[in-house]
């Protein structure tokens, strides 16, 4: 493999003595990582490399839509809230039987770091949230739909039966940079009746939500948009994947991030 040095605007001799770096990712111990395809981000999903870590995110409607967000807190048009900094109230919406069950919230704190806290069911919670993106039950099933209420507004529903919230929605955390990978976009109705268009929208700290991307598909037809080249995404800035659809249906989307820390 012939080598070029930038200095000497020439190629390396034989003989030459010059010193030239190589930039690797290596992992905690020092192991140099394969950096070529998929496999070269095993070692960040098992939080072996230092500054990197990885969001999966995933999201479907409560039913059939015909716009707004991919979240199950859309059963119709609605686009999500983005509710006021508050604590959370956790309630059971047809009855009490989930009352006292654990449930552990994801989301960003006042100042946007990650934050999580587990509070009851029935119950309401003592940090103060920025943003919600992802809560799970931890005791039981809910045999009922729960919703995680911030500032009086519904920021998350976690559906009967599910056990975990479905949220194509998410906040970069101060302190890091996000790289979005790809999307997986789908509907569930044919595509003789449903005409789709999806939205990649992204919202930068104290500014407006911008188009990403738009991509329009067949109902029934699932797509899957790969960025060889990531998109980058500043700290504090809102991500989400809203939906139009020509005729009612359920939809459903999924993202990756890798996060990097500044």
């Amino acid at each position: 493999m012939a080598q070029y040095s930038v200095n000497r605007n020439n190629h390396y001799g034989v003989n030459n003595k010059d010193l030239h770096e190589v930039v690797m990712l290596a992992d905690q111990a020092g192991n140099i990582l394969n950096s070529f395809g998929s496999a070269s981000n095993i070692p960040i999903a098992a939080g072996d490399v230092t500054g990197y870590s990885h969001i999966n995110k995933f999201g479907a409607t409560d039913g059939d839509v015909t716009a707004g967000t991919v979240w199950d807190g859309n059963s119709g048009t609605t686009v999500y809230p983005y509710p006021a900094n508050s604590v959370l109230t956790l309630a059971g919406v047809t009855n009490t039987a989930d009352d006292g069950e654990s449930v552990e919230v994801q989301g960003l704190d006042a100042d946007y770091n990650f934050v999580t806290e587990t509070i009851n069911i029935g119950s309401s919670g003592a940090t103060v949230f920025s943003r919600v993106f992802r809560a799970r039950m931890l005791t039981t099933e809910n045999s009922q739909d729960i919703t995680i209420s911030q500032s009086g507004t519904v920021a998350a529903a976690i559906l009967a039966g599910l056990g975990q919230t479905l949220m194509a929605v998410y906040t970069i955390p101060a302190g890091k940079t996000g790289y979005l990978l790809d999307l997986h976009l789908g509907s569930d109705k044919a595509s003789t009746n449903t005409a789709m268009t999806y939205r990649l929208f992204a919202r930068p700290f104290g500014g407006a939500f911008n188009i990403k991307g738009n991509f329009n598909a067949a109902g029934g037809q699932s797509l899957d948009i790969n960025y060889p080249v990531p998109l980058k995404f500043e700290e504090k800035t809102d991500i989400k994947i809203d939906v139009t659809a020509g005729q009612a249906t359920q939809v459903s989307a999924t993202f990756d991030i890798i996060l990097v820390d500044n």
